[in-house]
């Protein structure tokens, strides 16, 4: 296991909370609390184990059409990470990157992360990535508008990244999706171009160390030639 190749940049898409959940006679809104619970452990395995940068799609920007209280517990779980998890990257020197435009939560909110990502900004190695009211698309022509903005003429790949949420980060060497769908929902698409992609059965809340490990051992037997021989 010590001779493994590790990802550098791990990014998840935590599908499965609502399915969870309504196969045990619980609400959706259950489902996203456990969740929430799973992302924790998996915040503390990847870092103990030599992993140094995690993404999350937490939020995206097609979720808003929801039900509506599934859609408030959501936003409530961030307000409530954001005030518990806070303390907890700063002693353990975690630097917090969101990507997406979270402009629309509550002004209280807002300070918060605000205050948070700039407490964390020189903090490294570790990174958590939380992608929230996120959407690939929607980046990449946010990017661009940015680009036509500043008056560019020409454009290539390393502008184009320059101007993404994710332009300080390496980009994604194993992208893994739970509940057994397979694609990857407008993440990180740009990034993603030669990422390793990991599908499991296992719903989000039932993702845990043995099913990282599982994830991460898949990863070390790729053989990741980006195109060349």
């Amino acid at each position: 296991m010590d001779k493994l190749v590790l990802p550098k940049h791990v990014g998840f898409i935590m599908d499965g909370n609502g399915r969870w959940a309504t196969q045990r006679g619980k609400s959706r809104s259950a489902g996203h609390v456990e969740g929430y619970k799973a992302l924790e452990k998996v915040i503390d395995y990847g870092f103990r184990r030599g992993v140094e940068i995690l993404s999350f799609y937490a939020f995206s920007t097609e979720n808003w059409s929801r039900p509506k209280e599934e859609v408030e517990k959501l936003l409530s779980l961030m307000t409530n990470a954001i005030k518990v998890a806070g303390k907890k990257l700063i002693k353990n020197k975690i630097k917090l990157v969101i990507s997406g435009d979270y402009s629309m939560v509550k002004p209280s909110v807002k300070r918060a992360i605000d205050q948070l990502i700039e407490k964390t900004s020189t903090f490294s190695p570790y990174v958590v990535n939380i992608c929230f009211n996120y959407g690939g698309r929607a980046e990449i022509c946010s990017a661009v508008n940015k680009i036509i903005a500043s008056g560019a003429k020409e454009v290539n790949e390393q502008l184009i990244s320059s101007y993404l949420y994710t332009k300080d980060l390496s980009d994604p060497d194993l992208i893994i999706r739970t509940s057994g769908e397979q694609r990857l929902s407008n993440f990180l698409l740009w990034q993603s171009s030669y990422s390793e992609l990991y599908f499991t059965n296992v719903l989000w809340p039932d993702f845990n160390d043995d099913e990282f490990e599982k994830a991460l051992t898949w990863f070390g037997e790729r053989n990741r030639r980006f195109g060349k021989v």
